[in-house]
């Protein structure tokens, strides 16, 4: 069994590096915009037992019940690591035995990149990472079984996580596919955006 768990920021704090090229309202339309991309993926692979969103913001956790999604609000600020362990833990007591973490950024993200990540996971023990362009940030973490390693999320996570499962002596799958690298974090995100896809800001 597979779950996958969704970690989603304050819709009107997310994405704050991109202030200077959108304004507070552009950049909570983009948020929602691209959980509602998220959700609407996940929510028609039959492959997913479930999708555990956590949030610390009360109308990202609606949005994710409206979609079928488990949630879990996350009390004061954690760190995501810490976020992440905990709704790990969650999904490890109705018995799931892999785990994907995916953000909530990729605007890009079909179905057939996940399936290519649950592809690439087969026979376990295993870590499938999807790096960001950059080959620094971490697009997609893939444990089976869940636990496997811990989380390593921040700048540079990409090397740590492939560090942690080398150490762990298991089998390391690195999935680069462009869907998967795009990750809006910067104002020369939204430029390579749109050359890629007609994304629409409201």
């Amino acid at each position: 069994t597979l779950w996958a768990i969704v970690p989603v920021k304050p819709l009107r704090r997310g994405k704050s590096r991109l202030a200077g090229a959108l304004s507070e309202d552009e950049r909570v339309n983009l948020n929602e915009g691209m959980l509602a991309h998220t959700l609407q993926t996940l929510s028609e692979m039959n492959e997913l037992e479930q999708v555990l969103v956590v949030s610390h913001d009360p109308h990202v956790l609606a949005i994710a019940r409206n979609y079928g999604a488990r949630t879990v609000r996350e009390d004061g600020q954690p760190h995501l690591n810490t976020a992440l362990t905990r709704a790990t833990v969650v999904a490890k007591l109705y018995a799931t035995s892999s785990v994907l973490i995916l953000p909530v950024d990729l605007p890009l993200l079909t179905r057939d990149d996940i399936l290519t990540l649950i592809d690439r996971a087969s026979p376990p023990p295993v870590v499938v990472i999807a790096p960001d362009r950059h080959e620094q940030g971490t697009n997609a973490l893939l444990i089976s079984p869940a636990g496997l390693i811990e989380y390593d999320f921040g700048e540079g996570s990409f090397h740590r996580h492939c560090a942690r499962a080398r150490k762990a002596g298991v089998r390391l799958e690195i999935v680069k596919l462009p869907s998967l690298g795009l990750d809006l974090d910067l104002p020369e995100d939204l430029a390579l955006l749109d050359k890629l896809k007609d994304f629409e800001i409201q």
